[in-house]
């Protein structure tokens, strides 16, 4: 149901975006804006009230964060409810069985091959089992004793160009997910402070920006990642305090920033002092690119993880904070949640002084690499974008395809890909593209026969667009 919806807002009452929101909360609460009923679209509200649409988006967002509408790319904003729901309205990571189960191949999220982890993690349990003698382990941890694993961090991190870092500069996280969130609460300041993005990305970033009441904005991206002078216009025009970005491999267009490309975000972000994350749980093996935290070691946040190339069960990350601010990283994790279980400290520090976790993660790196190799080998004669090494591609369909439609045909026919609207900001215009993740946990004549699905797919655009 369409709806023409006029809203009187007052004068001199504050920010024209939340006397809209406002206007959004009373009317729909009243009855006015029934659930399900469609709002006008931002430039059409914006220009029957006389406001700017970066106004009527902004008000959107906020009232799309409290469970009051729900927006569908390609489709419009609704309202969804009427009162405003408290927590997270949507789940983080997709509910998944076995990629391979019943026939299906689940191409939706990477999945790690098993190549020792199991064995490795049960006996380094077995050895650190050894030492529960003491009474350390009937207290919560203390920064003094992570740091021998934060050492160990500094040597897991040693084929990365980062420029100068010591154990001081970790900070230590239960993973990547984690690790954003903490350095937004370490940076952000103020009632509603924005932080910018690339226009297509991770979902968890967003989620956790929205966790601290941030709003989110989305920046244009190109081949190498987001454009510095779409950039410089949001600084101008938003103020944000943080940016996050993924320079090695944006995910999900696997696009790699160059240097001279590093080198323009880092002076635009020092010019209007935003600060950095570093989004590196994605990242390439061996790297001699210089990282923005070697750019800009005062202002970047680097996060990494375990969970890509070793185990996500482990929930085990990492930041490499700026120079001089890992004590104040730590003592925002230790607010959050103490510090790390002993358990975990023990076993990842165990893993890795060791050596089975680089020795592992070698060959996860391999066997991915070869799978992605079929990929490409079924599928390189499209639009396939990929990098040697990353657990996914992008798919740019051929013409006559939107993206949700060749997922639901997809499916149909037994193969899960993840569309380019799941990766969409609010508002913003996917792409007709498909994100295709290398799963290790099942046979690779299954994933061959998954991929031969797609590939005998998508020369036949169903005819009918309205499909």
């Amino acid at each position: 149901m369409n709806t023409i919806w006029t809203p009187v807002l007052p004068e001199g009452e504050g920010p024209k975006y939340l006397a809209l929101t406002r206007a959004l909360r009373e009317a729909i609460r009243a009855g006015v804006l029934p659930e399900g009923a469609q709002l006008p679209t931002v430039r059409d509200l914006a220009w029957r009230i006389s406001v700017t649409p970066g106004t009527v988006s902004r008000a959107y967002q906020i009232a799309t964060q409290e469970g009051l509408l729900e927006a569908t790319v390609g489709r419009g904003t609704f309202v969804a409810a009427s009162r405003p729901r408290l927590g997270p309205t949507q789940a983080l990571y997709i509910d998944r069985e076995p990629a391979g189960v019943q026939g299906r191949v689940d191409l939706r999220a990477p999945r790690l091959p098993d190549l020792g982890q199991t064995a490795a993690i049960a006996e380094a349990l077995r050895r650190i089992s050894g030492g529960v003698t003491g009474p350390e382990w009937l207290d919560c941890s203390r920064q003094a004793d992570e740091a021998p694993l934060r050492a160990a961090v500094v040597e897991w991190l040693k084929d990365r160009v980062l420029g100068q870092i010591g154990a001081e500069d970790i900070m230590l996280t239960q993973g990547g997910q984690n690790g954003i969130g903490l350095v937004l609460n370490c940076c952000l300041r103020g009632d509603r402070p924005v932080v910018l993005t690339e226009d297509l990305a991770y979902p968890g970033f967003r989620y956790a920006a929205r966790a601290v009441r941030a709003d989110v904005v989305g920046v244009e991206l190109d081949e190498e990642g987001i454009v510095p002078d779409a950039l410089e216009a949001a600084c101008r025009k938003y103020g944000p305090q943080v940016l996050c970005v993924t320079p090695e491999t944006q995910n999900p267009t696997t696009a790699r920033m160059s240097v001279a490309r590093r080198i323009q975000i880092i002076a635009i972000a020092r010019r209007h002092d935003v600060q950095i994350i570093e989004d590196e749980c994605f990242s390439p093996p061996g790297s001699n690119t210089p990282s923005l935290r070697a750019l800009a070691p005062e202002r970047v946040w680097y996060v990494g993880s375990l969970s890509k190339s070793f185990s996500g069960a482990l929930r085990f990350g990492y930041v490499v904070c700026p120079a001089g601010m890992g004590e104040t990283g730590r003592l925002t994790a230790q607010h959050s949640f103490f510090g790390l279980s002993r358990v975990l400290l023990e076993l990842c520090l165990d893993l890795m002084q060791s050596g089975q976790a680089a020795e592992i993660r070698g060959r996860v790196q391999q066997d991915l690499s070869e799978r992605l190799q079929i990929m490409v080998n079924r599928l390189g004669a499209f639009d396939l974008g990929w990098q040697a090494g990353m657990p996914f591609a992008w798919l740019r369909l051929p013409q006559g395809w939107r993206a949700s439609t060749f997922a639901r045909m997809a499916e149909e026919q037994g193969v899960l890909v993840r569309s380019a609207d799941e990766f969409a900001m609010m508002g913003g215009r996917a792409p007709n593209a498909v994100r295709l993740s290398v799963v290790g946990n099942i046979p690779r004549l299954q994933l061959e026969t998954g991929l031969a699905v797609l590939g005998q797919l998508l020369p036949r655009p169903p005819t009918d667009m309205a499909v």
